[in-house]
């Protein structure tokens, strides 16, 4: 299983590598690209349509491995795969004609509801004191759905810097991936296998300075695997582990919330594009670019080791170690958020507290 495993994954890696060129030029071809503007930190016309090359290098290395496995769930696959479709064809569409947000967000809801019917949803909740589970009954389609939704378009939101939502999602799928060997989830680990090897083929050509760009097809596509990955791999969880596919993608889902308190202490509308988020806040602080998609590589690395260790803990020691781990999680975030100003540049209410509190025991000691 494992020689299935390096092939899909090698498999994937090279038929990357020879088609991000051709669908450069394509890409060329059918106009499909990025100007520069006042919110684009690159300053030349870029193609976009890379998530082409990721979806085709997929696909095609799933079709060359998955005869050799006879334990995959086939029908949740086939969801996965359909749906992944719907939202690359949206995603190309929009990198060519810029479709309106509602358009891509039926698009994305479509493909999520292929995903739901296939049988990928959150089922059940057991209760961490006591016996009980909870059955979330009507409730789990529509939170699966907004599930999906929501980290499809949190990986969009990221993408504005060379390599940067590729190598987030390559150490988001490597994080789902270690947890889906551990469990022993086939139909997961080698859906992950085979993103990893597309996702780091098209690295090559997207890394900074890039060549090509991902586009709202690669992004798009990305997130939306993703989140069903992450579904798949804790279908049945208890409340504790229910944090996990969270700290997985603690990058994108934290940027996008920045971004949502960001334009409501703003008084904006929640869809109002901005040049705040969390690379922009870092290159205005003097990071070069390949230095600031390096940092948030650090960061997503420290939400994935998060989350493997806590998945290694027992039920009772994870109860515990997540209240730790949200607690310091939630005071790093807070405060560095305000430290690089992704919510407000001058309200900053808890770092002026502690320089109040600063000052004071500084005081204090002089006496």
């Amino acid at each position: 299983m494992n020689l299935l495993y390096g092939i899909g994954f090698a498999a994937a890696l090279l038929i990357a590598l020879v088609m991000t060129p051709l669908v450069r030029r394509f890409a060329f071809w059918a106009k499909a690209v990025d100007a520069p503007n006042h919110r684009k930190v690159h300053s030349r016309i870029m193609p976009r349509l890379g998530g082409l090359a990721i979806f085709i290098a997929f696909i095609g290395a799933y079709f060359i491995v998955s005869p050799a496995i006879d334990t995959l769930k086939a029908d949740v696959v086939f969801g996965l795969l359909v749906g992944g479709t719907i939202v690359v064809l949206v995603g190309a569409l929009d990198d060519r004609f810029d479709l309106s947000p509602k358009i891509k967000l039926l698009g994305q809801i479509l493909a999520a509801s292929v995903v739901v019917y296939s049988g990928v949803t959150i089922d059940l909740v057991n209760v961490p004191f006591g016996d009980g589970t909870i059955s979330l009954s009507w409730l789990a389609v529509p939170l699966t759905i907004f599930w999906i939704v929501g980290v499809t378009n949190a990986i969009n939101l990221i993408d504005g810097l060379d390599g940067l939502s590729a190598g987030v999602s390559a150490i988001a799928t490597t994080t789902i991936l270690v947890l889906a060997l551990m469990m022993g989830n086939v139909t997961v680990v080698l859906l992950c296998t085979l993103l990893l090897g597309s996702i780091i083929g098209f690295l090559f050509y997207n890394f900074h300075p890039a060549k090509i760009f991902m586009g709202d097809s690669g992004a798009l596509f990305l997130g939306f695997t993703l989140a069903t990955l992450s579904v798949l791999g804790f279908k049945q969880a208890t409340v504790v582990s229910l944090l996990v596919p969270i700290m997985i993608l603690g990058v994108p889902l934290s940027d996008t919330f920045f971004a949502i308190m960001r334009r409501w202490v703003n008084n904006l509308p929640i869809s109002a594009a901005d040049k705040s988020h969390l690379h922009h806040c870092l290159l205005r602080m003097g990071f070069s670019h390949q230095t600031t998609v390096l940092i948030i590589y650090g960061i997503a690395t420290f939400f994935g080791f998060s989350a493997v260790l806590l998945s290694y803990m027992s039920e009772q020691q994870a109860l515990w170690g997540a209240v730790i781990l949200v607690a310091v999680l939630l005071v790093i975030l807070v405060v560095g958020a305000e430290f690089i100003g992704i919510i407000s540049r001058t309200k900053r209410p808890v770092l002026h507290f502690l320089n109040k509190v600063r000052m004071k025991t500084m005081q204090r000691m002089t006496k």
